[in-house]
């Protein structure tokens, strides 16, 4: 398994997830520290299998070296997950070529990754793509909860994150017949520690929440695993939201 992102806020409960399951996890990034940190700590907390790997899912030729190094231990990749992302700019006065970076970050870096993975995955005769999308690839933010700038979410992020959902299910009838499934993922509110630092803020979203709480990493465990796994194996090109109820309103 591969998890883009894999040492970051819901990246590393990902990467737990798939390796206490029993899948030996890449955790890829371009910080290599931070991931070597995470595969260390999810080796010695699960007694399972992670190993960390530089990884920027900016470049066409990184993605291509990365795989094809694990390939080379592994002799396959059965497991993607898409969940890296970068964005750029704020507001709809953005310059362009921080609204083509944006797109770029969130649903070119899958494209990409999706693109160079499948030739393995054929080899293997068939895998699971999960890629990570948002909330707000399905509803807009709501500005009266983002009053303070340094929170708002810009509008190529959610863009970018709608386009992952339908990617997915573009790939997921294109890849069909190879055996590879694709799904998508939809996190709500699962704010980082230095953000939940903010009580006011945080007391702004969880008024947004059916269930009536922020989401903790450990809650998309389940539909990671799920979706890696054979439990999944007559589940592709379907998005699966886990935000507490917040699209449902």
């Amino acid at each position: 398994a591969v998890v883009t992102g894999g040492a970051g806020h819901l990246g590393y409960a990902i990467s737990f997830a798939l390796a206490e399951a029993g899948a030996d996890v890449y955790i890829g990034s371009t910080n290599y520290e931070k991931c070597r940190n995470a595969a260390l700590n999810i080796r010695e907390e699960t007694g399972g299998k992670a190993t960390e790997i530089l990884l920027d899912i900016s470049s066409t030729e990184a993605i291509q070296k990365c795989f094809a190094a694990i390939a080379r231990q592994m002799g396959k990749i059965d497991i993607l997950v898409n969940n890296a992302f970068y964005t750029s700019g704020l507001g709809l006065d953005m310059k362009d070529r921080d609204w083509q970076a944006g797109l770029d970050g969130t649903a070119g870096s899958v494209f990409r990754a999706t693109r160079e993975v499948v030739p393995y995955m054929e080899k293997a005769n068939g895998g699971s793509i999960i890629n990570i999308s948002s909330m707000y690839g399905l509803v807009s933010p709501d500005p009266s909860v983002y009053t303070e700038p340094k929170y708002a979410s810009p509008p190529n992020y959610g863009a970018g994150k709608a386009a992952v959902i339908q990617f997915s299910r573009y790939a997921a009838c294109h890849l069909a017949p190879k055996g590879i499934r694709v799904n998508s993922v939809s996190p709500g509110p699962f704010p980082s520690d230095r953000i939940q630092n903010d009580q006011d803020f945080i007391a702004a979203l969880k008024k947004q929440v059916p269930l009536g709480r922020i989401g903790q990493p450990h809650e998309i465990k389940g539909i990671i695993v799920f979706l890696a796994s054979e439990a999944s194996s007559y589940v592709t090109g379907s998005n699966f939201c886990i935000d507490g109820g917040w699209t449902a309103w």
